[in-house]
């Protein structure tokens, strides 16, 4: 097959139109062209007048040796040719034990279930079924489970987002993660989508399904059971201590993947308390921005918003401050709302949520600005979180308790006065929201680069800074400010067994990312298994 890499198509093109671009690309007739395969499908919105997908295609045709030499170099090229790396069989001789069931906990537990190490996850928050009530009990009753809510629970933090599967790393297993996330149950056009997703309602389903290959492939789940701290002597991890239901237990083992998530301060605290390892990180903080999608849609696409084969417009965003910080858009939600990220009582933080369909009334984005560990109160490795837990509590006394967030129009923002009411855009976060001043609960240079960053913004995306566009907060957990430091062996700094892992232990940025680093975790515990 030959690989097109670049195929401008026409909105709602045919089987026919595909065939006909293909072959006049290749200079063939189109009755030469036997097959036609989608890879990758984009939207080019640049030309507001000529807006249109723009597709990479593998072709079958006729004679395509003698086709590809008569074409110039690098217009098109044989088809590669995708293989996913063996997964060895384990030589583990005891169970390993993966902590925290998010995208990296899931993977490393899944590929350790193929390899027949017979797994044990543990996950302090509540399986999927009952988590999604508890998510409920915050945004109706604003009742908060410190245990299970948008951050603990299985499927993790990006259970309840948009499932975004857009990642910038480089990994020979990305395509294993999308094939497996179709294999339970995503939509297959992940696996061509520029920027795929998932949806939180799609993504609930799938992360069962994934629950019952690990138990069926003879692993083992365990949920609502908080690891406590790690059993180790003399550097060697030995196991874990756990509690369940009120009972503390211990479990033996010689490998513990540790995929605690950005959340889990409590977790972090008791493992700097048995010394292992951490460092400072810089992280980023900020608020969610509301506007109405149909506006983003109209910013993007010109005249063709509205289109039915258009999806719904999306943006990411990057303004460069003056003090080098930086500010920018993260975690987009198109067609979605805002929700409440909340894990410990009296602190408030919000979070950017989607469902498959995208098709809610409002668009949300974070507007973070980058912390700098020179922002950090103290030289100690907990200083992040310190940091985080001042301004969440300080948004949560600004919505006056009971989970309810401080909220502020744009323009009343820009011009750091409290707002009185809301326009146009309807706040979606629940609980609720108050009209308030955010500037209340920022740090002055946060507040001074984001008045920066959204209006420089609003020049690259026009609209961004309507006036009635909504901003809440505050979103202070777009990833971890602590890193655990490990070894070329994937091990803790001086601490054998213990195999940091994801977001919550400074290596990812999201779910795929997340998921990719369990994997590599996951081998890495296997590999040494087979050394011994």
């Amino acid at each position: 097959m030959l690989r097109i890499s670049s195929l401008s198509v026409p909105l709602g093109y045919t089987e026919e139109d595909l065939i006909r671009l293909a072959a006049a690309k290749l200079h063939v007739k189109p009755k030469d062209v036997t097959a036609v395969h989608l890879v990758r499908s984009s939207i080019d919105a640049r030309d507001k007048q000529d807006v249109h997908p723009v597709l990479a295609v593998d072709v079958e045709l006729l004679h395509e040796e003698k086709v590809l030499r008569h074409l110039k170099p690098g217009s098109v090229t044989p088809a590669p040719v995708h293989t996913t790396p063996a997964i060895p069989a384990s030589t583990l001789r005891q169970r390993p034990i993966v902590v925290g069931a998010g995208p990296a906990g899931l993977f490393a537990a899944l590929i350790l279930t193929e390899a027949g190490a017979r797994p044990v996850l543990m996950e302090r928050g509540e399986p999927v079924e009952k988590r999604v009530l508890s998510v409920a009990a915050l945004e109706n009753k604003g009742l908060l489970n410190p245990e299970s809510n948008v951050q603990f629970g299985e499927g993790g933090a990006g259970t309840f987002s948009d499932g975004k599967l857009t990642t910038g790393i480089k990994s020979p297993w990305l395509r294993y993660v999308l094939e497996t996330f179709v294999r339970f149950g995503a939509p297959e056009n992940i696996l061509t989508d520029q920027k795929p997703h998932i949806g939180t309602d799609v993504l609930r389903t799938v992360i069962l399904r994934m629950r019952e290959a690990i138990l069926q492939g003879g692993g083992e789940v365990r949920f609502s059971t908080r690891m406590d701290s790690l059993v180790m002597k003399d550097g060697v991890v030995h196991g874990v201590r756990f509690s369940h239901d009120g009972i503390s237990d211990e479990m033996g083992t010689e490998a513990v993947i540790l995929c605690i998530g950005h959340s889990s301060r409590d977790t972090v605290h008791t493992l700097y308390a048995q010394n292992v390892p951490m460092v400072q990180k810089p992280f980023a903080m900020g608020l969610r921005i509301e506007h109405l999608q149909s506006e983003i849609n109209r910013a993007q696409y010109g005249h063709f918003a509205g289109n039915p084969h258009l999806p719904q417009a999306s943006y990411k965003l990057h303004v460069p401050t003056p003090d080098g910080r930086g500010v920018y858009t993260f975690c987009m939600c198109p067609g979605g709302q805002v929700i409440a990220a909340s894990s410990e009582e009296g602190r408030l933080c919000v979070n950017g949520m989607s469902l498959h369909a995208r098709d809610g009334k409002n668009a949300n984005s974070a507007v973070l600005v980058g912390v700098p560990v020179t922002d950090f109160p103290s030289d100690s490795p907990l200083a992040g979180i310190a940091l985080q837990r001042e301004i969440e509590e300080k948004a949560f006394r600004l919505g006056g308790g009971g989970y309810v967030a401080g909220a502020q129009r744009v323009e009343d923002f820009l011009l750091c006065r409290p707002s009185s009411r809301f326009g146009d855009v309807t706040p979606s976060y629940r609980p609720g929201v108050i009209p308030a001043d955010l500037h209340a609960v920022l740090p002055k240079t946060m507040s001074d680069n984001l008045v920066f960053g959204i209006q420089q913004m609003d020049r690259q995306l026009h609209g961004f800074a309507h006036p009635d566009s909504v901003l809440t907060g505050v979103e202070a957990r777009s990833s971890s400010p602590v890193r655990i430091p490990r070894t070329q062996s994937g091990e803790a700094d001086g601490i054998e067994g213990l195999y940091p892992c994801g977001e919550g232990a400074g290596y990812a940025g999201g779910i795929v990312s997340a998921a990719v680093d369990g994997i590599c975790q996951a081998l890495r515990v296997l590999e040494k298994g087979a050394q011994v």
